[in-house]
């Protein structure tokens, strides 16, 4: 079996501040016990330097270079694997149409779709967020980490 976790997660797990940091940590370091693949996609990666790193979101961001090497940390786990769209892209661009053909993808919930066909098209079934939006895709596990 194989999961990921959307952006939101890394972001509480960095965020000392966030109410869900402490629960975002204790998930996150998790991951080093679970048995199953854990399947990060680039665009969750690229989306937490990009968020833990901006001076408009954070009081004190995470320098780029410590958010960096959170990255390559997590990375570094046993059983982390970075999952893509594929080396073909008129395939990929079927399956984000097959999968977000639910209505209203657009706006925020774009990249959301995004992350949900690179899952879908890796055999990723579980994702692990914060963001409601992504029940609107039934073909993802969505689990929540802070709720219960």
């Amino acid at each position: 079996m194989s999961y990921s976790v959307d952006v939101n997660i890394l972001v509480h797990a960095s965020n000392e501040t966030s109410p869900n940091h402490e629960a975002a940590t204790r998930f996150m370091s998790g991951r080093t016990k679970d048995p199953d693949v854990f399947c990060l996609a680039w665009v969750t990666i690229m989306g937490y330097l990009r968020i833990a790193t901006h001076p408009s979101i954070f009081p004190v961001p995470l320098r780029p270079d410590s958010a960096l090497a959170n990255i390559t940390a997590l990375l570094a786990l046993p059983r982390v694997r970075v999952v893509t769209e594929g080396e073909d892209y008129r395939a990929f661009l079927d399956v984000y149409r097959t999968s977000s053909g639910i209505p209203g993808v657009r706006g925020n919930l774009v990249p959301d779709a995004h992350l949900a066909a690179i899952l879908q098209a890796n055999g990723v079934r579980r994702l692990y967020t914060a963001d409601a939006d992504f029940l609107r895709f039934n073909f993802i596990e969505v689990r929540n980490p802070f709720s219960g």
